[in-house]
């Protein structure tokens, strides 16, 4: 039902791309849409992830680098069933994490050092868990694609701005047109921001659920998505700010006063998130919204990353 949703999402999506490039330019107008959506998902698909790494000056990093880190990936891969992905480090207080790459033979996962220098093993295999089911459920192949689209939309809306909407046969522009290219302008951007937020919120519920499946202990992600909230409201993500296009990518929305469950949120709350994954672990969810640490006494020999109860600090640290 999830995947049918999205698949939906993604066609409201289009047709509201190409239904902006009517307005503004009859027949012709969607002609070139389509067009354009074609060339710049193209592109996208092969080159997407690399433009985020490089955005985020991403270092590729093997056994030798982050031991500890990269075993943790390369375990959970194989639990996967999935291809290696290639492993890089953001050099970044805010802890956080993404994944990209257009397929499983092309993924690549990130986390920045402050993930890694301030969650336990235990909360670093839940994220990265999570992060991998982005790359099998082809997540990061679907967001980029219905981030391609929304930019288009928001660069048809300026189009309309500058050149205003359809014409007759005599090149003279009318009053419809003008009021379509009134409502590319406003209504276009925001109803494709909506539709994106939809998708990106859809997708994270379904990667905790996958992730969790994934490390076989759900409580470790859900406590490793509260400490990560806490990390990224007293830390900011310059680089994440100067590009909130790319924010949907991360576990957690790296951008400030961004944390409802609303139509303008690429992530789902954080309380719903925690609820959702504690009903897996079968455990009852705190009155406050809080849940429960991973602690080696509460998980006993459920996981290939089990320590003794004192090991509570990042292998980072």
């Amino acid at each position: 039902m999830n995947y049918f949703r999205t698949g939906l999402l993604l066609a409201a999506l289009t047709g509201l791309f190409l239904g902006a490039g009517f307005l503004i330019g009859g027949q012709s107008g969607m002609l070139i849409a389509l067009l354009m959506a074609a060339g710049l998902n193209l592109f996208a698909y092969w080159n997407a992830d690399k433009m985020v790494l490089r955005m985020y000056g991403a270092r590729q990093v093997g056994r030798a680098e982050a031991p500890e880190f990269y075993a943790i990936v390369e375990e959970l891969a194989q639990r996967a069933q999935l291809p290696m992905p290639r492993v890089f480090v953001v050099e970044d207080p805010q802890p956080n994490a993404f994944a990209t790459g257009r397929n499983p033979q092309n993924a690549a996962v990130a986390a920045t050092t402050g993930l890694l220098a301030h969650l336990s093993r235990e909360e670093i295999a839940g994220v990265m868990a999570h992060e991998l089911a982005h790359v099998m459920n082809r997540d990061t192949l679907t967001m980029t694609i219905t981030a391609t689209i929304a930019g288009a939309i928001s660069m048809l809306a300026n189009f309309a701005f500058f050149f205003g909407g359809s014409r007759d046969e005599n090149g003279n522009a009318h009053a419809g047109g003008a009021i379509g290219a009134i409502a590319v302008m406003i209504l276009a951007p925001l109803g494709a921001m909506l539709v994106q937020m939809a998708i990106s919120r859809g997708r994270e519920y379904e990667a905790d659920r996958k992730g969790a499946q994934i490390c076989g202990q759900p409580l470790w992600l859900a406590s490793a998505l509260r400490r990560l909230e806490e990390g990224v409201a007293a830390i900011p993500n310059p680089r994440a700010e100067a590009n909130p296009a790319t924010a949907h990518l991360f576990i957690i929305n790296p951008l400030h006063g961004s944390g409802m469950d609303s139509l303008f949120s690429t992530h789902p709350a954080l309380a719903n998130r925690i609820a959702r994954l504690q009903e897996m672990a079968g455990a009852s969810p705190r009155a406050d919204g809080g849940t429960v640490r991973a602690s080696a006494a509460s998980q006993a020999g459920a996981g290939p990353w089990q320590r003794s109860p004192q090991a509570r600090r990042g292998p980072w640290s």
